[in-house]
């Protein structure tokens, strides 16, 4: 037997699973972050941290407050870019033209949500 056994590293598979948390763990503050409004998707997109590299855009665009699913889709579609496409991969190109369409859309308001159209139209009754 050998007398190191107490010092050995962990097995692979423990160490892929330490790894898959410590990155699950970043990722859900990243988004957290992003959905605060303390970080932009744009900042993500154009300096790439290390826990957003093999996320897919539509996983950070959906994150911010307001976008779903609907939303994400037609973003992408307008630049073209698939929704599957990952954070890391994308060319300077592509994250140029992403973070110019995210910052020419943050200067408008958002449409106003139902309930609030809703209470427009009580107001005036």
């Amino acid at each position: 037997m050998n007398a190191d056994a107490g010092t050995a590293p962990a097995p692979q598979h423990m160490q892929a699973l330490e790894r898959a948390n410590a990155v699950r763990l970043a990722r859900a503050d990243l988004k957290r972050r992003v959905a605060e409004g303390e970080l932009s998707a744009a900042e993500v997109v154009l300096g790439v941290p290390w826990e957003a590299s093999s996320m897919t855009i539509s996983e950070l665009l959906t994150s911010q407050r307001r976008w779903g699913h609907t939303r994400c889709r037609k973003f992408l579609q307008s630049i073209p870019m698939s929704e599957h496409k990952t954070i890391g991969s994308m060319t300077d190109r592509q994250r140029q033209a992403v973070a110019r369409q995210l910052r020419a859309g943050s200067d408008t308001d958002p449409p106003p949500s139902r309930d609030a159209r809703l209470l427009g139209v009580l107001a005036v009754v």
